[in-house]
């Protein structure tokens, strides 16, 4: 059966589009792409019908629409994606979001010459001293099958100067995994914006090109995903942010909030009594075998590895707390359209009492208001007497009852309290 997959990548200044036709097992491209800042919704429509008819077909021939869903600039990824959900939505089509960072590892290794078993670090301009980061390595599906990308690391956003010590973090974790890190190409167009990122040169790690997310490169993967059965209903594709916000007052980056999370939010400095500072930042896929460890100490029934990995595949706020350089609690919660809902807390047993579940639930809060939501709920064991003291000591309140919602040991059932609070957002301050 002949396929024709239509593609969009506006996440950068280029504005792209491109047709993947695959017509009794041959592939054929044909795209078309300007740089047109602030021009994306201007042009990107023209673009389809150009390379359509340049193509010779029909709309309704077309099999599926794919686009590059970001991070990048807010305006560009909402334009991709809009265009993408109209067509499908009047064609019956499906979509198909990829990750503009991981369309970078996959042109770099395509580009002639590239060493394509090694693994990638994509580091994008994100502007205000900061750089969008995911780290990938090429797999290969079965024999004679297109080859994939196994994530890493989600796309996250780092300041750029904390580059090389996220690098050094990973680097053993990652030669611990089956075959493991032998060789690790650093491309990007942060590599342009931000030089002292070639420092990170040296031993198995290379410097690639600085390179921007390409259009062909969201067709072709696009196409894979697509035969893997990975396409989405038109209502559920959306851009992927990492920043929540462009500007951000004074008083919200004292809080944390803001581009820059030298690794996730940052810490506030000890306070006037001497304490030593609780410091947040995102979670990442290195961090999980201290997190686990943590979750298994303070729960009966904890999360498993596979269920945080989950988590942070699928996008969700998930953040850890330091204390002197060691993870000592963690955090996950889901933004919905309409409500925050926290879905854990755990700190270490020697790191109770020091502030560090109070750090972690304002940082959910915060995120919830960045993300425009005035409520946060979560579920609690009604037993978990201390958990429901923290929680309503900190303005939460019982909404309902969720009946036989927890495991309690020999086949009984615990019932879950759901707890809810209103948020409300910080006073406006003005430097």
């Amino acid at each position: 059966m002949d396929s024709y997959i239509l593609a969009l990548e506006t996440s950068s200044s280029r504005c792209g589009v491109a047709l993947l036709s695959v017509v009794q097992g041959h592939q054929s491209l044909i795209r078309a792409g300007a740089d047109a800042t602030g021009q994306h919704a201007e042009r990107l429509l023209p673009m389809v019908d150009q390379i359509l008819l340049e193509a010779g077909i029909a709309r309704k021939q077309l099999s599926a629409v794919g686009f590059g869903q970001g991070p990048g600039g807010f305006t560009g990824l909402r334009v991709a994606c809009g265009v993408a959900q109209g067509i499908s939505y009047a064609l019956g089509l499906q979509v198909l979001p990829i990750a503009s960072l991981l369309a970078v590892a996959a042109q770099d290794a395509a580009a002639p010459g590239a060493d394509r078993s090694a693994w990638r670090l994509v580091v994008q301009d994100a502007r205000m001293g900061e750089v969008y980061l995911a780290a990938y390595r090429p797999v290969a599906e079965s024999p004679g099958a297109p080859d994939a990308w196994q994530e890493l690391c989600p796309p996250i956003l780092l300041n750029s100067d904390d580059v090389p010590l996220w690098l050094a973090r990973q680097n053993p974790h990652w030669r611990e995994l089956p075959d493991g890190l032998r060789s690790l190409r650093v491309v990007g167009d942060a590599l342009d914006a931000y030089p002292d990122l070639a420092g990170l040169a040296g031993g198995d790690v290379v410097l690639g090109q600085p390179l921007r997310p390409d259009v062909e490169a969201v067709a072709r993967l696009a196409y894979q995903a697509w035969r893997r059965g990975e396409s989405v209903p038109p209502e559920r594709a959306a851009p992927l942010y990492v920043r929540d916000k462009v500007a951000y007052t004074t008083l919200e980056r004292e809080q944390g909030l803001g581009g820059n999370p030298k690794a996730g939010l940052v810490a506030d400095a000890a306070d006037a009594g001497g304490a030593r500072p609780v410091s947040l930042r995102a979670m990442v896929p290195g961090d999980l075998d201290e997190v686990v460890q943590i979750e298994r100490a303070v729960q009966a029934f904890p999360w498993t590895r596979g269920n945080f990995q989950d988590a942070l595949k699928a996008g969700y706020g998930a953040w850890v707390a330091h204390l002197d350089e060691k993870i000592v609690g963690c955090c996950l919660a889901l933004f919905a359209p309409d409500v925050g809902h926290l879905l854990l807390i755990a700190v270490a047993p020697d790191a109770q009492q020091k502030g560090v579940g109070e750090r972690l639930l304002a940082c959910c809060e915060r995120v919830a208001l960045a993300h425009g939501l005035r409520r946060l709920i979560l579920e609690v064991r009604p037993s978990n007497e201390r958990a429901i003291a923290f929680y309503k000591h900190r303005g939460f309140e019982r909404l309902s009852v969720r009946k036989n919602y927890y495991p309690s040991g020999q086949g009984e059932r615990e019932d879950a309290w759901v707890l809810e609070k209103t948020l409300t957002a910080p006073r406006a301050h003005h430097e």
